[in-house]
């Protein structure tokens, strides 16, 4: 597939800056495909970042996230239901435990 899923905005900025994008509107099966592109083109952004560079990389995770969600028929409430019952049931990433394996 050529070209890449871009925030809304983008080719009105691109106009704005006095060149005309070559774009198209993804169908459905295309779109969450490309949302799953942009989700690993995202993460490996966010884990690259320098520290000061996290809080944006993050936020342009979550955006991608919520629209992945919205895609498959789940709202930001129904996502963090799913979270947090997760989370309750198998706790979450505070406590810095790291597993090696299990004794023999």
């Amino acid at each position: 597939m050529d070209g890449k899923l871009v925030r809304d905005r983008i080719p009105e900025i691109i106009r704005a800056s006095g060149a005309e994008p070559v774009t198209y509107i993804a169908d459905e099966t295309e779109y969450r495909q490309r949302l799953r592109d942009k989700l690993r083109e995202e993460t490996a952004e966010a884990c690259a970042a320098d520290p000061s560079d996290l809080p944006g990389e993050l936020a342009d995770v979550l955006e991608v996230v919520h629209a992945l969600a919205a895609a498959h028929g789940l709202t930001p409430a129904r996502l963090e239901e799913i979270r947090a019952a997760k989370s309750a049931a198998r706790g979450a990433f505070t406590a810095r435990t790291v597993w090696t394996g299990n004794r023999p």
